[in-house]
């Protein structure tokens, strides 16, 4: 009798048409997911009987309470090599072998610069008009060129926006915690003095840091106060690092121009969360991660883990 592997959240029904399952064909029956299950109750109910489950991303906890009621799962896989809402010690005193996959070497930033001209260039709000009747032109949009963008964080893809930004002709400046002149004089961008320094005087903020106690809540009150009046923020990265009461707070009050958010405290958002009837909100629904590269390398690697698992000899063991 064949293993059940569960692909959970395939939202696009993507996963078996990205990657090539038929390795496992013989050995594994492959049900996908298109429907996210909101509570522990019904996502226990509908993986109860399977033996592997592959989890997208952080979206779906999987504390102690759910692993105990798995009795069947051997195999959990999440796409990435990080995941902090897999209970490690749980899963191995349950028996369960917890893999990762990689992300596309390239990673996206498309999704950045999208939120970024989009507010930029009221796009969304011009759109809607031309499209509905509405005024010929309503918004003025803040120019790129010769003004100052602020990055907080400068890995792999705070980096990419940096060689964009250049592009534009815009000046650039970096912070984050450890982050030294050395390594900005590397990528051609400024060394911003501290936090507050980059916040103040920049007229466009993008977050590119991974969440960790240090980084959670960076961005509260007293930070989003020192934003000019004129400024955007733009959040890819991950929710929590900024107070979402705060920034709702800021949004509603006009203190500042815009936001752009790709990133929630819960994912998917409930229909009467309060981010869905913000003003100055330019949202999208987590698409940072969703391209035909990314997901080609976490589906295509979910099957080379269970082909390595089922030969006794796991890889990209997690935990």
């Amino acid at each position: 009798m064949p293993l059940r592997c569960a692909v959970l959240d395939d939202f696009q029904r993507a996963a078996t048409a990205v990657a090539d399952w038929s390795p496992i064909a013989d050995d594994v029956e492959v049900v996908t997911f298109a429907e996210h299950f909101a509570t522990e109750d019904e996502l226990a109910a509908a993986i109860a009987d399977f033996d592997i489950v592959v989890t997208l991303r952080e979206r779906v906890p999987f504390p102690a309470s759910l692993l105990s009621r798995l009795p069947r799962l051997q195999l959990l896989i999440a796409s990435g090599m990080r995941n902090s809402v897999i209970d490690y010690a749980a899963a191995k005193a349950g028996g369960v072998t917890v893999c990762g996959t990689a992300s596309s070497s390239t990673p996206p930033v498309e999704l950045t610069w999208a939120l970024l001209l989009g507010l930029a260039r009221g796009i969304v709000t011009e759109n809607n008009a031309l499209r509905d009747g509405g005024p010929w032109q309503s918004t003025v949009g803040a120019d790129l060129h010769g003004r100052r963008l602020g990055l907080l964080g400068l890995g792999k893809i705070g980096s990419r926006v940096a060689q964009v930004g250049l592009a534009f002709g815009m000046e650039v400046v970096a912070w984050s915690q450890n982050l030294t002149e050395k390594r900005t004089a590397e990528v051609g961008v400024e060394l911003a003095a501290s936090k507050e320094e980059l916040l103040a005087g920049s007229d466009f903020v993008s977050i590119h840091l991974a969440l960790s106690d240090r980084t959670r809540n960076l961005i509260g009150p007293a930070e989003l106060a020192l934003l000019k009046p004129t400024a955007f923020l733009v959040n890819t990265s991950r929710a929590a690092i900024v107070d979402q009461d705060a920034l709702l707070g800021a949004l509603w009050d006009g203190r500042i121009a815009g936001a752009g958010v790709d990133v929630f405290d819960i994912e998917p958002l409930p229909d009467d969360h309060p981010m869905r009837s913000a003003p100055r909100l330019l949202a999208t629904p987590h698409l940072g991660y969703v391209t035909r590269a990314n997901y080609e390398t976490y589906y295509s690697q979910a099957v080379e883990n269970i082909q390595a698992f089922l030969a006794g000899a796991p890889v990209r063991v997690l935990g």
